[in-house]
């Protein structure tokens, strides 16, 4: 395997232009993600590389492809090249559909993001995942606010509870309770 950025050899073993068109690979990525593809097309000055995945060219409607920083690639495997190109025929990407996938991942690693407490315990980030199965809930520094209106403050015990309606309150302290239990975290 040779390490990103290196040029690769192309069929007749003598050095190639790196990625070209057409040449065949087998391609590890830094992620652990590991793939044959034909490369479609190399940008050398951004380092992307798209892949079309496989190793003969597929006709028809549905193609899977990767753009890939070549910089994420820890290694690759030439494996051949293909005459074989869709870059002759009318092909197309799905432009709306990769926006929409695009949107949708930004989207999920956003919620992710609130979702995780910043400078609190494992325990805390348990609670919050347990509580917000069953109520709307937010992180406020390491204190979690349900329902925006119940503040639940470290060491989350139902004595911790501060704030909102007497029904609310009393209803984030039963479900406290009850996750607490069920994830077998007893006050001490």
């Amino acid at each position: 395997m040779e390490p990103a950025g290196a040029s690769v050899a192309n069929d007749n073993g003598a050095e190639g232009e790196k990625f070209s068109t057409g040449n065949i690979y087998s391609v590890k990525l830094i992620t652990g993600d590991e793939f044959r593809g034909i490369v479609m097309a190399y940008d050398p000055i951004r380092n992307f590389v798209v892949f079309e995945e496989g190793s003969k060219p597929r006709r028809g409607d549905s193609k899977n492809t990767r753009m890939v920083n070549a910089s994420f690639i820890t290694g690759v495997s030439y494996l051949g090249k293909t005459e074989e190109l869709c870059l002759t025929e009318r092909c197309w990407v799905n432009l709306d559909g990769l926006r929409a996938k695009e949107a949708l991942a930004i989207r999920q690693a956003e919620a992710d993001a609130e979702r995780m407490g910043v400078g609190v315990t494992a325990e805390a980030q348990s609670i919050f995942d347990a509580l917000s199965k069953t109520l709307p809930v937010q992180w406020e520094n390491s204190d979690i606010l349900v329902m925006k209106e119940v503040r639940v403050r470290s060491p989350y015990l139902s004595t911790c509870v501060f704030g909102g309606t007497d029904a609310a309150n009393n209803r984030v302290k039963k479900v406290l309770e009850l996750e607490r239990r069920r994830l077998q975290l007893f006050a001490t």
